[in-house]
This record gives structure tokens, sequence and C-alpha cells, in this order.
């Protein structure tokens, strides 16, 4: 049996007290998260962070509203019951999953967050025979749609064209410096570094699985060694580059990556047909890597290929001259 789920409750199970005094610390909890997401975007994103203000002080007079109902019908000794008390009842994220992903998420996090709720209640309202019950199903229904319409009116007051623009690019901003360039660099580095030694190593002994070995070893060395370089290189606090436990992840595995791409081929035991597989392999990287530059970092796409495959063919050269000596 899975620890905890024995002692859940079934939502058909509960009571109209209980029921209440769910919804009530459900609305505390979701006030708690927009709260966090407010917090979280006001340095960067003032104007969502607004929003999240707002949607937070409806929050709070929904659950007044839901206190007072209860303290009417049933006094004022409020039940503990909470989300995870009741079986199938929707979960919420915690905060720290969702922050490091960026404006958008968030976005997309609360929007769903409303989307839950009101789906939950509206279900469970339309399987209920107890009129009460029913009508008290409703009502949160509505109250959690309203919640929808409440975040988009908030949304066209605070987030003018301007300021959405603004922040959207902000948001961009952020994602290239955080994500792409480090990625971006790490992708170079183990696309063409590795070249030399697994070429070298490969015409030396034409030995694949010798040559795999050391493609391994020195993609993940590599990618080791490029994370925690960009990691210490820049704590982002005056650059504005983003978390450096962020761009070492980045850093790190594209590196790995990219040196990955033409060690794996060499699984295969006839050389030439795995030394083709590699080459093929290596030409694909180059020019994804001069895409990636021109998408996202603006470089001529031209430029970019006269960049990334004359260097990646003088690193080719000196590892099969180097080994074939």
């Amino acid at each position: 049996m899975i620890p905890g789920f024995a002692n859940r409750r079934r939502f058909s199970d509960l009571s109209e007290q209980e029921i209440l005094a769910l919804a009530i610390s459900s609305e505390e909890d979701d006030s708690r998260i927009y709260r966090s997401y407010a917090a979280m975007l006001r340095d960067e994103f003032p104007g969502s962070a607004a929003v999240f203000d707002g949607m937070a002080a409806e929050e709070d007079d929904h659950r007044r509203r839901l206190i007072d109902l209860h303290a009417a019908r049933f006094g004022d000794v409020i039940p503990l019951i909470r989300r995870e008390h009741v079986s199938g009842f929707y979960a919420r994220r915690p905060v720290w999953l969702i922050e490091n992903l960026g404006l958008d998420r968030i976005r997309d996090e609360a929007a769903q967050m409303e989307r839950d709720a009101a789906r939950f209640y509206e279900t469970a309202a339309a399987n209920t025979t107890d009129a009460p019950t029913r009508k008290l199903l409703g009502d949160l229904a509505a109250a959690e749609a309203g919640h929808q319409e409440t975040a988009i009116a908030l949304s066209a007051e605070i987030l003018d064209a301007d300021t959405r623009d603004a922040e959207e690019s902000a948001a961009y901003r952020q994602f290239i410096l955080t994500w792409v360039q480090p990625g971006l660099a790490g992708l170079m580095d183990g696309s063409v570094s590795t070249l030399a030694p697994i070429f070298a190593t490969a015409f030396a002994t034409q030995d694949t699985w010798t040559t795999f070995l050391v493609g391994l070893a020195a993609s993940v060395g590599a990618g080791i060694s490029m994370g925690f370089t960009e990691a210490a290189s820049d704590d982002g606090q005056i650059s504005g580059r983003g978390s450096p436990v962020k761009r070492g992840f980045a850093s790190g595995i594209m590196t790995t990556i990219g040196g990955l791409g033409h060690a794996l081929p060499y699984l295969i035991t006839d050389f030439w047909t795995a030394t083709v597989v590699a080459l093929i392999v290596v030409f694909v990287e180059l020019w994804a890597i001069a895409w990636i530059q021109n998408r996202f970092m603006q470089t001529p796409f031209m430029r970019a290929v006269f960049q990334v495959v004359v260097g990646g063919a003088l690193v080719f050269a000196a590892g099969a001259l180097i080994g074939s000596g």
C-alpha cells in the first residue's frame, strides 16, 4: 500500500462543512502562491507582478466570503482539511518547480490553477444529488471561473501593449543569456574540440571500441570542465546573465552532447562505416551550430557557416593528420 494514501478521504465522503473548509484552505494556498509569483517577478516584470498581486487579493476576498459563510452555517471553528487530505483533489506544483521556467511558464501555471479548480468543482457538483451541497459546489465553480475573468481583466488593465512587449523582450533576452548562449558555447566546444582526439585515435588505432572510449572520456570530461568553468566565471549579479547553476548545466550538458554525437558512431564495429557515419554527424552538428547562431544570436548565416565549418574542418584535419602520422 502506498504510504499516506490510506489516510485520504474520498471527496464523496466529505460533509458540507468539510467541503467549505477545504475551499477555504485552497483559496488561502492559492493566494500565497500568487504572492510568491509576484515577489519573484517584481524586479524584472513589475507589470506581471501587479497582475498576480491583484489575483492574490481576489483569492483573499473569496476566502473571507467563504469564512463568513462557514461562520454563519457551522460556527467559528473551521476543520483542518487540505488538498493532500482528499483523494483525487487537484494538486498545486511547488513554487520552486516553476520559478526557474520563465515568465510565460508562470502565467500558464496560474491559468492552469484556475482551470483545475473550476473543473473540479463543476465535476463534483454534477455528481452529487444533495441539493445544498450541489449549490455550494456550483458556487465555488463559479468563483473559480470568475478568477479567470479577473486575471484577464487585470492583465488588460495593467499590461498594456508596451508593457507586455517590454516584459516579453526582457524574458527573451534572459532566456538567451541564461540558456542559449552558454548552451551554444558548450555545443561548439564539444563538437569542435573533441574532433581532434576522437579522429586522431580513430586513424591511429582503427579500433572502433578504443575510439569510442576516448570519445566518451573526452566528451564527459569536456562537459564537466565547461560546466564548472561557466558556473564559476560569472555569478550573474552584475552581468545579468542569470543563475550560474543554470548556465553551468546548459554549457556542460551541451558540451557533452556535442562530443558524444560523433563518438557514438564508433559503437559500430566496422571502422570505415563508423567513420563515415561520424563525419555525417559532424556535418549535421556544425550546420546546427550555424543555424542556432543565426536564429538566436543574429549572426549572419554565411558568416556563421564559415566560422563553424572552417574551424571544424581545421580541427578535424589536425586530428586526422596526427592520427595518421
